[in-house]
């Protein structure tokens, strides 16, 4: 049968329940989510003479649970509106619409009797061949299973979603025995496809994988702690971005998840692994036993590991002493070891040099990352059939850039096993067998393709999924065509290519310029089409590099200056006006000119997750890369097509003078940054592949060159005049600084088209200049400068 999701009904309201529900409102599914009703009414419920009848009543646990998870940060929707896909009711009321759901998810307490009880309700209204699934991170699928009917326990099996749902992509996704094999297929398919997850399928084994790995390398982590004598403050260096995790460290991450849910788990994992050769790791160390005596369990109690004052109105952060259970401030971390990798940019070639250290930070990662080496390769196949599921669910679970396998093949499989071998380690022996058998890596690219070792067969096969993905670094080896320091274009097949910047936040300087022309250039002599992406963890482009344009303003080198947004500006109506079709594919941060671009292009294919905005404001300037004149035009369009109100003006007014950046793709769409002919793609790993297909069909629709627009719509005086008063009053109300207002004027000039009599039509080129102008004389002002200044020097905008 093909089976289609419409309808969900999620079990269960609380954290994890109400951000599923979320999450499936984000795809557009309509959902159904239900909980208890209160068994005894409350001090407001009784002071307004309400009974345990009255809806507001049975219907409050699910009320107040959604209004926290929807006023949370950060957002689990990704627009507001999208609650609407949401209806909240009570299992004694609404349980019976179950029936109308195509997959009914049970989110409650972890509680094998609670779960097989709800299951009996369940049963009653639950028609035969709908999905039926446990999001469970402990308990044993087969027991939930036990006693069930055929067609349920057909249909049913673990659905493991990581907190938040919409932010960590990974699933998995664990069967019974009686699970019918093209139910997981389904699932596995529908998890990545359409809400974007890594989905991976794990063995009915505790914890599953991702959990299992992670939190082994939790507690490993707290005991070599120990054994060294390292600080809270050392060891969320030596574990965050350093080695392509979360910048939060062990010890940040711990509190912000809570160690309760830590202790929890590993408490489960210590009763249930009785058959692990290293089931003495998940015994509690004495740090967290202290906290927990404490009740010192993060941030939900206000501290854990670390602790938030105020001292002279100023938020501090304290660090909690190992030795003595003190709070204290933090201190300033500095390994040498650490020193020798600030020059290494590519994550893979640090953990040689990491595992050669000779202070204690080398010895901390031998007796880390090679234990942790030792543990997974012995998990497999006992949690699953191969460590490619290991590195992804580590990877989309815990935010790892790299996983175990791919560090080990990082510093060389070989020579893991020789430092292994010094600390007394012991792997499994499939990982020896393999060495001797001659193949001397767990992955390799063989004819452009990313295959692994699989320790049934001992042949290397190829990693399932990735043929709908486009990995760049291994096309580029090959199929690079052009490169330069900061930009690579590479042929990715059916003549297509792909630009890909690489300087630092992959921000729009010289080189990314040359790359943008000379892709261009390549794509109409020799391709049918662009692609511009890129797989950068933190940015698809945070914007234009501003160093060079300091300098020479600073020297007061105007004409430099106004040749470098002059070039800037040609390279994105090139972008426009090219001969072939330019899709671009963004993803978390496109600011500045990294928005700029997209405006330009044919064609957006946009991650869901896309942090979006013309922020130039914050440094004292306006948007001249053609962002000014972009916005003008497409509300000059829509004022043409019948929105005879400036509303929409205004708003795009607002959005570049406020700096308002996006909190997802979506938001992007409300803010006309992206258009409804836009695609957004919920999983990342197949975002240039996706943005390759809109190429081709583009090429294949008979692509015709544009043209330069001249009936561009502005306001002139009659939109620059209400600017104007809402700009003073602002002013005037000490909303907004002096210079605030001078940047919102030009601002408002250029968006309006100058001070012309009369709303009237007016060329591409003439927004272009007025945006170029208002740029130059900003460049020019001392407080602009102090606002670039204090971003390059410190990262951090500057209101003066």
């Amino acid at each position: 049968m093909n089976r289609s999701i419409k309808r969900v009904a999620i079990l269960g309201s609380g954290i994890m329940g109400s951000r599923i529900a979320c999450h499936f409102a984000n795809i557009g599914v309509q959902v159904l989510l239900l909980d208890i009703a209160p068994k005894e009414l409350n001090a407001e419920e009784q002071a307004k003479g309400l009974s345990l009848e009255h809806p507001s009543v049975k219907n409050r646990i699910v009320n107040t649970a959604f209004q926290q998870t929807i006023q949370a940060k950060p957002a689990s929707l990704y627009s507001s509106g999208f609650a609407k896909n949401i209806k909240l009711g009570n299992f004694d009321d609404n349980l019976p619409e179950i029936a109308q759901a195509d997959w009914i998810m049970e989110v409650v307490v972890e509680n094998l009797a609670i779960k097989k009880s709800l299951y009996d309700r369940v049963e009653q209204f639950r028609k035969p061949g709908t999905l039926i699934t446990s999001n469970t991170s402990g308990i044993p699928i087969h027991l939930m299973a036990e006693g069930r009917s055929e067609d349920f326990q057909n249909h049913f099996c673990g659905t493991h979603f990581f907190n938040p749902p919409r932010y960590l992509r990974l699933l998995e996704i664990i069967p019974t025995p009686k699970t019918d094999a093209k139910i997981i297929d389904f699932l596995l398919h529908f998890g990545e496809t359409q809400l974007g997850k890594t989905t991976v399928l794990c063995k009915d084994t505790p914890a599953f994988i991702a959990n299992r790995i992670g939190v082994f390398s939790m507690m490993q982590t707290m005991k070599v702690v120990e054994e060294l004598g390292l600080t809270v403050e050392q060891v969320d260096k030596l574990t965050s971005k350093v080695v392509g995790r979360p910048k939060s460290g062990t010890f940040r991450l711990s509190d912000v998840v809570g160690l309760d849910t830590t202790v929890h788990v590993a408490n489960n994992l210590k009763q249930a692994l009785t058959n692990d050769e290293s089931i003495s790791i998940f015994e509690l160390p004495n740090m967290l036993q202290k906290l927990l005596e404490n009740k010192w369990l993060g941030d939900k109690t206000g501290q854990g590991f670390y602790k938030k004052t105020k001292e002279g109105g100023k938020t501090v952060i304290l660090s909690l002493d190992l030795q003595t259970f003190e709070y204290r401030p933090s201190q300033k971390v500095s390994f040498e070891t650490l020193e020798r990798t600030k020059a290494i940019d590519k994550l893979a070639d640090r953990f040689a040099v990491l595992l050669a250290g000779k202070d204690l930070a080398g010895e901390f990662y031998r007796k880390t990352i090679l234990d942790g080496f030792r543990y997974a390769s012995l998990r497999v196949p006992e949690i699953a059939d191969d460590f490619v599921k290991i590195d992804q669910a580590i990877c989309a679970g815990f935010g790892w850039e790299m996983g175990i396998f791919e560090t080990w093949d990082a510093i060389g499989v070989q020579a893991g096993l020789d430092l292994m071998a010094t600390e007394g380690l012991q792997p499994a022996a499939w990982v020896t067998d393999m060495v001797k058998s001659g193949n001397s890596t767990f992955y390799r690219v063989e004819n452009g393709e990313r295959q692994y070792y699989d320790i049934h067969t001992k042949k290397y096969l190829p990693i399932p999924g990735a043929e709908k993905q486009i990995n760049l670094q291994i096309l580029k080896p090959t199929k690079t065509i052009y490169k330069n320091d900061d930009a690579s274009i590479i042929d990715i097949g059916d003549g297509i290519i792909n630009l890909e910047f690489h300087s630092k936040m992959n921000t729009m300087g010289q080189g990314v310029l040359e790359g943008i022309q000379k892709a261009i250039d390549l794509a109409e002599k020799d391709f049918r089409g662009l692609v511009i992406g890129n797989e950068g963890v933190e940015a698809f482009s945070a914007g234009a590099n501003l160093g060079m344009l300091f300098m020479y303003a600073a020297q007061q080198e105007f004409d430099e200056v106004n040749q470098m947004i002059a070039i800037f500006q040609k390279t994105m109506m090139r972008v426009r006006y090219s001969s072939i079709p330019v899709v671009v594919a963004p993803h978390t941060l496109a600011l500045g000119g990294g928005t700029e671009i997209n405006l330009h292009a044919d064609k957006i294919v946009a991650h869901a997750e896309l942090y979006m905005g013309l922020v130039e404001v914050g440094v004292g300037l306006i948007p001249a890369g053609g962002g000014t004149k972009e916005m003008a035009l497409r509300m000059g369009d829509a004022r043409r097509k019948g929105d005879v109100e400036l509303n929409r003006l205004q708003e795009a007014f607002m959005n570049i003078a406020t700096a308002r950046v996006s909190t997802s793709a979506y938001e992007a769409l409300e803010m006309n940054y992206l258009r409804k002919e836009d695609r957004i793609v919920l999983n990342r790993s197949q975002l240039i592949s996706e943005a390759k297909k809109e190429a081709i069909a583009l090429a294949e629709a008979g692509y015709v060159q544009q043209q330069p627009r001249s009936d561009v719509w502005v306001e002139g005086k009659q939109g620059l005049a209400l600017f104007k008063a809402g700009i003073q009053g602002m002013l005037m109300g000490k909303y907004i600084s002096e210079h605030d207002a001078l940047i919102a004027n030009k601002l408002a000039y250029a968006i309006c088209g100058g001070d012309l009599d009369t709303p009237q039509l007016v060329t591409e080129d003439y927004l272009i200049d007025l945006e170029r102008e208002a740029f130059l004389s900003l460049s020019g002002e001392r407080k602009t400068l102090e606002r670039i200044s204090s971003l390059l020097n410190g990262g951090k905008p500057l209101r003066n």
